[in-house]
């Protein structure tokens, strides 16, 4: 029987050095970025498959083909980069399974680069806001203390070994991988105990991530309407079942402005209800690394409501666009609500978070790869009332990322 095999961890580098400050140090070579149109190779139209939940490959994770000259990989990680560029402003939010909010620790990421053409790297220093030790006195520094962590560089070396990205460069959101959890522990022991972190395995009222995840995605959707995102995390545990759910919300500035955030006291609605409805969109799917191509287009229609019976009902249509004939799929789906948790028959799950967003994953991974079926994890933001984004990593049977598709959609 197939199962997940633990990644193997490193120790968490000791890369934390607390500092109190007037103002975050700046970071140097910032630049933003430029606009660029990104060219699209034919490909061939995909072939239907049996469009049961869990083959939803028949919808995102189409034939992996592409003719696509690699010549792209440089100039796709420079885009990705300047996308990226620039000081982000905001928060973390930790949630668990049920929607809860568990934690929330504001945050600062300064991005860079350094290198020209094929040795540019991507340089990014995470800040941390402390909380007030218990030992000190009141009045002995107004200012707040910030960690600093500092994230693996992405370049050409590391972009498909370990980052695995999809990136969409017109549609401006991205997937990625990390081997381990060390950041976002980092982010919690910093954040929630600071320097009263004793460095116990498993502290008092804080739920820090798996040591031994088996996934740790990012999915990055950037607003349509303004400089702000939402980068939403999935970690699995070695199991193959959800740890955590984490969000970055980040507004990129000069850091004088008040940081965006999830208003949850605003959350008093059915979260499922702004996501009812009949949806109308367009999707593209590529492959993961930084040579990822256009694998396949689609205009995709769908439907979620709640019938007589209380019962979830969803249903999609997607119909490629990619060359050689339109190809149609049909996908039915139905489910039970229970409170901010969606389960569909097949195993598949949806936490609903407020600010109108969603996660999306399978309750047990390991029973999908021993059943030798792919798998994905979802991410889903809706910005303004109407309009939404989503962006679905798909992996093989053997749980390795093999492409990213990107939904825009509107409500009809």
């Amino acid at each position: 029987m197939a199962a997940i095999s633990p990644i193997s961890v490193s120790p968490i580098p000791k890369t934390l050095i607390p500092t109190r400050t007037q103002k975050l140090p700046p970071t140097t070579s910032f630049r933003y970025p430029k606009p660029y149109s990104l060219s699209i190779s034919s490909i061939r139209s995909p072939k239907t498959r049996a469009a049961d939940f869990s083959s939803f490959s028949a919808i995102v994770g189409q034939d992996l083909h592409s003719d696509a000259d690699e010549s792209i990989g440089l100039d796709t990680l420079k885009r990705f980069i300047d996308i990226n560029l620039g000081c982000w402003n905001g928060s973390f939010y930790q949630f668990d399974s049920l929607g809860n909010l568990t934690q929330k620790v504001s945050t600062k990421l300064a991005v860079g680069s350094y290198g020209e053409d094929e040795l540019i790297s991507l340089i990014q220093t995470l800040y941390i806001k402390q909380p007030p030790s218990s030992t000190s006195c009141s009045g002995d520094d107004d200012e707040p203390a910030w960690a600093e962590y500092k994230i693996k560089e992405i370049n050409l070396f590391t972009v498909d070994k370990y980052q695995q990205i999809g990136f969409f460069s017109n549609e401006r959101a991205f997937a990625l991988r990390y081997q381990t959890a060390g950041m976002l522990e980092t982010v919690l022991r910093q954040g929630v105990l600071g320097e009263d972190d004793s460095g116990e395995e498993s502290p008092k009222n804080l739920k820090l991530p798996s040591r031994r995840p088996s996934i740790v995605c990012e999915n990055c959707l950037y607003s349509q309407e303004s400089d702000l995102r939402a980068r939403a995390f999935h970690i699995m545990d070695p199991k193959g079942i959800l740890d955590m759910l984490g969000i970055f919300l980040e507004e990129r500035g000069n850091g004088k402005s008040f940081p965006p955030s999830i208003d949850i006291s605003k959350d008093k609605t059915n979260r499922i209800t702004p996501f009812l409805g009949k949806w109308k969109g367009r999707s593209v799917t590529k492959r993961s690394g930084v040579y990822g191509s256009t694998i396949a287009e689609a205009n995709t229609v769908s439907l979620l409501e709640i019938n007589d019976n209380d019962q979830l009902v969803q249903d999609i249509s997607s119909t490629s666009t990619s060359g050689g004939g339109d190809v149609t799929t049909n996908v039915h789906w139905t489910g039970a609500l229970s409170g901010n948790l969606a389960t569909f028959e097949g195993g598949f799950q949806m936490t609903l978070l407020p600010g109108g967003m969603y996660m999306g994953y399978p309750s047990d991974i390991a029973k999908s790869v021993a059943e030798s079926k792919s798998f994905h994890l979802e991410f889903c933001w809706l910005e303004s009332p109407g309009k939404r984004q989503r962006l679905v990593r798909t992996y093989d049977m053997e749980g390795l990322a093999v492409s990213s598709t990107h939904f825009s959609e509107t409500r009809v």
